[in-house]
């Protein structure tokens, strides 16, 4: 989706497209609502990423691709939730995880907080994938929790999960470029989007020697263990920012028109 976005309500600017919920005000939100009942929730982790990757990995590309799908589409984003679940990494520092049933509980509140304004179609762009099974549940409790609710403005509720990296266009170009190299975790692909958001992380990265083997994921302690330096099959050093601009433009190219034929679904 190269062409410009339509404006699909009067607050959309081409000179600043991105529809930050956090820059509007409380009358400017109604006013959307009038016009489009959709939003783009992201949600990322504050985890280790392999001893060159940066800890806000997770955040910093899901807020990326989110805030490219708003360009492209004129949907309101709200702000990055940063923290995900990610207890199997706390035996490296910096990790800061949520236990799953405090996620669960975090975003079935927002959820809930969004259908109480009349926010009726949810789009999560997530970028760890330790969240899906919890985001999932999270969907399910939100749903008990509406269907019983009086106050709320949404006439009907729908969330939709978008893992950016999940994506068959993304998935299939890190295959191709990296091949089994692309790994697990602390991924080319992933490091890649990083260096092209923010280039001061070019400098952390170096050659490394060959990884742990992709296998289970039980506890921290056994983590650690299992992947010493945090890696699972991966070779971040094949990164670069050239192929983080395609990922991005892949990633929001997909989840776009997601979005657009989600808000399009009875």
């Amino acid at each position: 989706m190269n062409k410009k976005p339509k404006a699909i309500h009067p607050f959309f600017d081409e000179n600043n497209p991105i529809m930050r919920l956090d820059l509007f005000t409380w009358p400017e939100v109604d006013e959307y609502l009038r016009h489009c009942k959709g939003i783009i929730l992201p949600i990322g982790s504050t985890e280790q990423h392999g001893p060159t990757g940066a800890i806000g990995t997770d955040a910093l590309t899901a807020q990326a691709v989110a805030h490219e799908v708003s360009k492209r589409t004129g949907v309101l984003v709200t702000p990055t939730q940063p923290y995900g679940m990610a207890e199997h990494h706390l035996g490296f520092a910096g990790t800061m995880s949520l236990r799953p049933e405090t996620l669960l509980e975090l975003v079935h509140d927002l959820l809930i907080s969004l259908s109480m304004h009349g926010f009726e179609k949810i789009f999560i762009v997530n970028g760890h994938g330790g969240n899906i099974a919890t985001i999932k549940a999270a969907f399910s409790k939100a749903y008990r929790t509406i269907s019983t609710m009086e106050f709320s403005e949404s006439k009907s509720f729908q969330c939709k999960l978008a893992n950016w990296f999940m994506t068959p266009e993304v998935f299939k170009e890190a295959h191709s470029l990296y091949g089994d190299k692309e790994g697990q975790h602390a991924t080319p692909s992933e490091i890649a989007l990083t260096l092209y958001l923010e280039p001061s992380l070019l400098s952390k990265q170096c050659e490394l020697p060959p990884p742990s083997p992709v296998g289970p994921i039980y506890d921290y302690k056994d983590f650690r263990q299992r992947y010493f330096d945090g890696r699972m099959g991966s070779d971040p050093f094949l990164a670069n920012a050239r192929d983080g601009k395609k990922f991005l433009d892949k990633a929001a190219s997909a989840l776009s028109k997601n979005l657009l034929d989600f808000l399009q679904e009875p």
